[in-house]
């Protein structure tokens, strides 16, 4: 090519500088030196590459390694930047194939602690330092302020950052894990969709939170707490025992049907759970199928059970014409779907009624297992509810043995909700 004897560059290769062009028809390039190689784009379609550079040798040594990255893989002839790519891994990888909370989780993240950031930044442009800076950022950034939480409230109600008393409410160091992880799997989707060569995110050294174990409570507390329960008649008391005694989730447990209840086996099936996504309630499968196994009902549950069938054939005797049959296990007084949020407002004010540690509901499937051995539930079925796939396991559990005057505490306890029929022998058998 003209120009350039000392260093040949090859045919397919047009150099442009100043207006002035050589080979093929190329759109003027003011500063320096352009030149293209056709490349097959992720897509499947042919199209031209265009490198530029201020020297022939430098633009040169770019088609170069443009040619090398073509023959080993696609490559992309447009880069988006990280905002506009995450907002279509959103739309057509996460949200078709994730649960819908976990897809509202993920948005919360792009949201409020990726996109103001680094949303700007090109896909291929984003580099393993600019990460590790972001990171650290979002861990000493207030969120308040950031994300104007304080500045959203009327005027004569803002208390902190808006008036210049910023309230320090820094991300926990899960919040900026959980952060990191969101970009690391929207980087690896664009590794995977052949848009940039490496996953920068993930090369950053990011050590992982130490988790909160919450103390679970006794075998005591978790009876203190259902007796009051049950002498305050509580309405969620049903929940209440099916959370300890088989250890379901707050979600599992309000997503419960009556027809996923059989009395007469004495067997109860967890196949739907009730989540809170984008602001309405949605009643949905639960994660996996192992999950649709059905669960031996202790006898305190069974007994628990049959009392919210009659109290709320009593609810749909007062409410008329307002019952709404809903057809599930745990409802408003009104026969209503009830909103995580407020059972779980309600679990915490129970815990301060019954005077015991509040802790979260997800945290009692840790007093499951000792519940069970204190009513006495046979090593083999209490192996079929906790899911242990060996019954050594269940019986290292069987060697904390509760006191006599507990175990006698949940028997009155279930002999009460029987009406005084004493349906909770002392071994444990039904009758």
């Amino acid at each position: 090519m003209e120009g350039s004897a000392a260093r040949p560059v090859p045919p397919s290769v047009a150099l442009v500088r100043g207006g002035q062009r050589s080979g093929p028809p190329l759109d003027a390039y003011r500063n320096g030196f352009a030149a293209y190689a056709w490349v097959t784009t992720p897509q499947g379609l042919r199209k031209r590459k265009f490198v530029y550079g201020k020297t022939r040798e430098a633009v040169h040594e770019k088609w170069l390694a443009l040619q090398q990255q073509a023959a080993r893989r696609p490559v992309a002839t447009s880069t988006p930047t990280l905002a506009t790519y995450v907002a279509g891994w959103l739309r057509e990888v996460v949200t078709p194939n994730l649960a819908p909370a976990t897809s509202a989780n993920y948005a919360m993240f792009v949201r409020h602690y990726i996109e103001p950031a680094l949303g700007a930044r090109r896909l291929d442009k984003l580099s393993v330092r600019e990460v590790q800076t972001w990171l650290t950022k979002v861990k000493h950034t207030c969120q308040c302020c950031a994300q104007g939480k304080d500045q959203a409230r009327p005027e004569g109600k803002r208390q902190c950052c808006a008036i210049g008393a910023c309230c320090q409410q820094y991300p926990s160091a899960w919040t900026a894990h959980q952060a990191w992880t969101v970009l690391c799997s929207a980087l690896s989707n664009a590794v995977r969709e052949e848009l940039i060569s490496r996953n920068v995110a993930s090369l950053v050294r990011v050590p992982v939170p130490r988790p909160r174990k919450p103390r679970p409570w006794s075998v005591d507390e978790a009876r203190r707490f259902l007796e009051s329960a049950r002498s305050a008649d509580d309405p969620y008391y049903v929940a209440y025992v099916l959370i300890l005694a088989l250890g379901l989730r707050r979600g599992e447990v309000l997503g419960l049907a009556w027809e996923d209840v059989d009395l007469t086996a004495g067997e109860l099936y967890v196949g739907w759970q009730v989540q809170r996504v984008g602001g309405e309630l949605m009643r949905r499968q639960t994660k996996t199928a192992a999950s649709d196994a059905p669960l031996p009902l202790p006898d305190l549950a069974d007994v628990a059970l049959r009392a919210q069938q009659r109290q709320q054939s009593m609810w749909a005797e007062r409410a008329g014409e307002a019952w709404h049959d809903s057809g599930l296990l745990v409802t408003t007084r009104y026969g209503q779907v009830v909103d995580p949020r407020n059972f779980h407002r309600a679990f915490k004010a129970r815990c301060v009624a019954a005077k015991v540690p509040a802790i979260t509901v997800h945290a009692t499937r840790r007093t499951c297992a000792s519940l069970l051995v204190a009513l006495d539930v046979h090593p083999r079925v209490a192996m079929q509810i906790l899911r242990h796939s060996q019954i050594a396991v269940t019986m290292n559990v069987y060697s904390e043995v509760s006191s006599h005057e507990t175990r006698e505490a949940l028997r009155r306890l279930g002999q009460q909700l029987g009406g005084g029929q004493d349906l909770v022998a002392a071994d444990g058998g039904r009758r």
